[in-house]
């Protein structure tokens, strides 16, 4: 993958790290159907973090981890196994 692209991670990850505890409500005692306002946050923030979870594993896991261009030599394709601890063998 590119380093927009793990960049752009980057921040999405600083985002929704940063907005997970609503600093902005404290001390609001709104209730919104008898809960109170910062619980409902927490509900859609869970929500909306497990669909950029989603998006992030299906499309772009490893980024930044993993590359290209195999250290060891070969290609998992050519004939070396690579055990359930990912050590190749």
């Amino acid at each position: 993958m590119s380093r927009p692209a793990l960049w752009g991670w980057i921040a999405v990850a600083i985002g929704l790290s940063a907005l997970t505890i609503p600093w902005f409500l404290w001390g609001d005692a709104t209730l919104v159907a008898g809960v109170p306002l910062w619980l409902w946050w927490h509900v859609g923030w869970m929500g909306l973090a497990s669909l950029v979870f989603w998006l992030f594993a299906r499309r772009f896991w490893g980024l930044g981890i993993e590359s290209d261009s195999d250290s060891s030599g070969g290609s998992p394709g050519s004939g070396s196994r690579v055990d359930a601890g990912g050590e190749r063998r």
